[in-house]
């Protein structure tokens, strides 16, 4: 589910900062109106040029998101963002939901997913699968622990995961 709106050009960014700047002053201002409305901000991005680019608000709740939750947050966020001018450029604003086979990046979103089937793809120097797919059986602050269908474990060393994303349950 996604909510987009528009902002107009303002120019060039003069803060100078980078993406990770722009999604530091996005989620200070997304985050208490987050919460005012009953979702969790989980990931905030940017995506684009010192000219012109793309917020991606991404939240969630018990239950799921509903459209009408996104709907509300982008039109909320949007009229502070307008306020507050942390992005001045032109940018375009989506709120979503992170979807049913959302990616886990934070050590909350691992242990939230704590016996949830999962997808983790790895990569060099780990000399175990380059893809596990399984139950998510814990964390550490380091590395996290999958159990496969047949019995099989690995302990994955987080520096080595590309991706891990929650797999569907049907």
């Amino acid at each position: 589910m996604r909510s987009t709106v528009v902002k107009p050009t303002r120019g060039v960014e003069a803060s100078g900062g980078g993406p990770a700047d722009v999604e530091q002053r996005v989620a200070r201002v997304a985050e208490p109106i987050a919460a005012a409305l009953g979702v969790e901000v989980v990931a905030v991005r940017y995506a684009g040029t010192r000219t012109a680019g793309t917020v991606r608000i991404t939240v969630d709740k018990p239950g799921g998101v509903t459209l009408d939750d996104c709907a509300r947050l982008s039109r909320a966020v949007g009229h502070a963002l307008d306020v507050d001018d942390p992005i001045e450029h032109r940018y375009t604003l989506e709120v979503s939901s992170p979807g049913l086979d959302r990616a886990l990046e934070t050590p909350r979103d691992y242990e939230k997913a704590v016996g949830r089937r999962v997808r983790v793809k790895t990569r060099p120097p780990w000399e175990g699968p380059r893809l596990v797919i399984g139950r998510l059986a814990g964390g550490e602050p380091d590395a996290v622990r999958v159990e496969g269908e047949a019995g099989e474990s690995w302990t994955i060393p987080r520096s080595v995961i590309v991706q891990a994303r929650l797999e569907v349950e049907w």
